[in-house]
């Protein structure tokens, strides 16, 4: 059984959750429909935020991203200091492991499972947030207030910048925080933690989506910003061809330093292709994570990627990780009946999300958001999803119909692992609470083990 003290931060939280659910049914529709236009990716006076810092203080430098124009959705990036490897690098490692290979049936999260990473070192993580968890304002350029500080008295930008052309190519994650849809944020203290650990771990570029949430923008609106995060990475991979094709034409001794990298710039002079994407991104190995209700995003995409095929060329979806994703239906599972009341996300709240999600008059549990495996969802077959790792806890009430999609995947002879963790609960890796916790470094370890599978260059596949 979970601990003494995650019972009682359990009830803490779901009177906090309570609270501010019943307040957003109570907002007039005409000032839900006034900020459509635009919308919020995040709720500052509810949770703590993670100021971006360009340099790799502890392992991984971020930087906030804007990359609609017409609505608030952002993305921060996470470039691991391992980008700054040699581009060789990647075939003279011979990569190691000492746990075993995950077994649908056979794991479960009592193994504390070790990468051949070992153990991840955070406290200078930990370190770093209590510095700046503040709340700080985002620019349209994708900064924030606070990176005036990286400037020297000459104003010259002192965060990281790419130099060469020879530099380490790393696969690219998009990351879908949860919250049920209607809060957490891509720069919430939690998701910054979790994704740097993911970066680290997994030796990837983590780009954390920041999506409209609701009642503000309902469904379809944070289903559409992560694919809109899907074409901006196809978008950005093609600017950099074009880039590199044009220094390669400008080539020759007397090429200016300045231009080296050969950007494309927009009418107002600004690089247009994103220097970090550019220099280390390797689109054509990318992964899908979703935590929560941000794995059903995850699997949205993840279907509209299988859909578009060479359109979305050089990005290729070669994973995605469902983490305890937030699926539900009309027909109670066994899971929901018996852990209806479980700890932090109860199945009431979370009806009530998915009111606040769903559009008005179409409330519906089998809404093909919200159900997986109903009649008629459309999309691509199954079998050519793409392999689909699945995290469970055992106290969540959502874990039945997360097992039974998993199972559908296998049936059709998708790559479909499902990892239960024992004595776990909902958000048990991601939960600002628990991100410290054995379990929570256990399980992305485990991530990382089974990712790797997927993302290794040919030739020195990661093997278990």
């Amino acid at each position: 059984m979970p601990s003494v003290a995650v019972k009682l931060y359990s009830v803490f939280f779901k009177f906090m959750l309570k609270h501010r659910l019943q307040n957003r049914t109570q907002i007039p529709a005409d000032d839900a429909n006034a900020a459509t236009s635009f919308g919020v990716t995040s709720r500052p006076d509810e949770e703590s935020t993670a100021a971006s810092n360009p340099l790799f203080t502890d392992g991984v430098a971020t930087k906030d991203i804007h990359i609609d124009p017409t609505t608030s959705v952002s993305i921060r990036i996470f470039l691991p200091e391992t980008s700054l490897g040699s581009p060789d690098s990647d075939l003279r490692a011979q990569p190691k492991s000492r746990a075993k290979a995950s077994r649908p049936n056979s794991l479960t999260g009592s193994d504390l499972r070790r990468s051949s990473y070992g153990a991840a070192t955070t406290d200078n993580v930990t370190d770093y947030h209590n510095r700046n968890s503040f709340n700080h304002r985002r620019n349209s350029y994708g900064g924030n207030v606070d990176d005036l500080a990286l400037k020297s008295e000459n104003g010259v930008y002192r965060g990281y910048a790419p130099a060469g052309k020879n530099c380490r190519k790393l696969p690219v994650m998009l990351q879908f925080h949860g919250g049920g849809f209607v809060s957490g944020s891509n720069d919430s203290v939690s998701n910054d933690f979790f994704c740097r650990r993911i970066a680290k771990l997994c030796d990837v570029i983590v780009l954390a989506v920041g999506y409209r949430l609701s009642p503000e923008n309902r469904y379809p609106a944070a289903f559409e910003d992560g694919l809109k995060a899907l074409h901006w990475l196809a978008k950005q991979a093609n600017l950099a061809e074009c880039s590199k094709s044009l220094g390669n034409r400008r080539g020759g001794a007397d090429v200016k330093k300045s231009d080296s990298h050969g950007h494309i710039a927009d009418a107002f002079g600004a690089s247009m292709a994103e220097p970090w994407l550019a220099a280390h991104g390797d689109p054509s190995r990318c992964v899908l994570l979703g935590v929560s209700c941000g794995g059903n995003i995850a699997d949205y995409v993840a279907r509209k990627a299988v859909e578009a095929g060479n359109l979305l060329d050089p990005v290729k979806v070669v994973a995605q990780v469902l983490m305890y994703p937030f699926f539900i239906g009309n027909v109670p599972t066994h899971s929901e009946i018996k852990l209806a009341n479980s700890y932090f996300y109860d199945k009431t709240m979370c009806v009530l999300a998915w009111k606040l999600f769903l559009p008005e008059g179409e409330f519906d549990l089998d809404h093909p958001a919200a159900n997986p495996l109903v009649a008629g969802r459309g999309g691509p077959p199954l079998k050519r999803m793409p392999p689909t790792l699945t995290i469970i806890a055992e106290h969540d009430w959502m874990k039945d119909r997360a097992i039974a999609y998993s199972e559908e995947l296998r049936k059709v002879n998708v790559d479909a692992p499902v990892l239960e963790y024992k004595d776990a609960v909902h958000e048990f890796a991601t939960l600002d609470m628990l991100l410290k916790t054995p379990q929570a470094q256990a399980c992305a370890e485990d991530i990382a083990i089974w990712v790797k599978k997927h993302i290794s260059l040919r030739g020195h596949e990661f093997s278990y």
